[in-house]
């Protein structure tokens, strides 16, 4: 018969607490060796110790309970080690997306004072090369990727060459509601065939209010904000989309520090 240990001794033993170690029992996790009939004292065993140590090392991964009784349960080594590996590659993709908000953190902490320079434009209208379609905020990113990278084929294929940069227009409703219209195109002076989702489209004109995003869309906010709040102290704003010219962006650089984006607030402006 192997020799009872008192949950205290087996809790200094192994590091978990009394609590913890109750808490696992309730969920079947690590489960004692013996629990007395008469007072419910909970009795471990030595050998038990090993077991222990494994679910603390796990639960201190962040493992869910759930996960670490798969791992226990697994029927050889190999299986053990891919449950192991799939939770160490969410966590690495977690840590990956925690270091990325910390330094856009950073970065907003030390963002200069110094306002940045707002110019005003007339865009006239403007025949181009479109992909339009309803989007959740979620979907955006990559739908706005795959979608230039559609136009970009499709103007190559037809040997018709770009008369501008790429652009988008983006419905107040992608963020006010986290889905809405959006277009991205490509101006042309040619005339290019529809094909697929790519159509002809004369872009509408608008009078806007530009400021320069530097670097990657991830902070892109950043200047949403800023020039938002340099409309609202400056400016009449008017409802419509916000624009956004991509002077360099992903069809030129595969390094995002290198993109320059304008951003484009309606306004109203009377005739000079």
């Amino acid at each position: 018969m192997r020799p009872r240990v008192t949950i205290g001794d087996f809790s200094r033993a192994s590091h978990l607490s009394v609590k913890t170690l109750r808490h696992y029992h309730e969920v079947g996790l690590l489960e004692p060796s013996e629990v007395d009939p008469g007072n419910g004292y909970r009795y471990y065993a030595e050998d038990q110790i090993p077991l222990a140590q494994v679910i603390r090392r796990l639960r201190g991964l962040l493992m869910p309970v759930a996960e670490v009784k798969s791992v226990l349960a697994a029927p050889d080594p190999e299986a053990r080690n891919r449950l192991i590996v799939a939770h160490l590659d969410r966590l690495e993709g977690d840590l990956a997306q925690t270091r990325a908000a910390v330094l856009e953190l950073r970065g907003l902490l030390q963002r200069p004072a110094t306002p940045r320079a707002v110019e005003h434009r007339t865009v006239p209208p403007t025949a181009a090369v479109a992909i339009q379609a309803t989007v959740d905020r979620e979907d955006l990113l990559a739908w706005w990727q795959g979608a230039l990278g559609e136009l970009h084929a499709v103007l190559g294929a037809q040997g018709l060459q770009p008369a501008g940069p790429p652009a988008g227009i983006y419905a107040s409703d992608i963020f006010e509601h986290g889905r809405g219209d959006a277009t991205v195109f490509i101006p042309t002076d040619g005339t290019a065939r529809a094909i697929g989702r790519v159509e002809r489209l004369v872009v509408p004109p608008a009078e806007l209010a530009i400021m320069l995003h530097r670097g990657s869309l991830a902070d892109v906010d950043l200047t949403y904000g800023e020039l938002g709040a340099h409309a609202m102290r400056h400016e009449i704003s008017v409802e419509g989309p916000v624009r956004e010219h991509y002077l360099i962006g992903l069809l030129d650089s595969d390094d995002p520090g290198q993109w320059e984006t304008e951003i484009g607030w309606p306004i109203f402006r009377s005739a000079p």
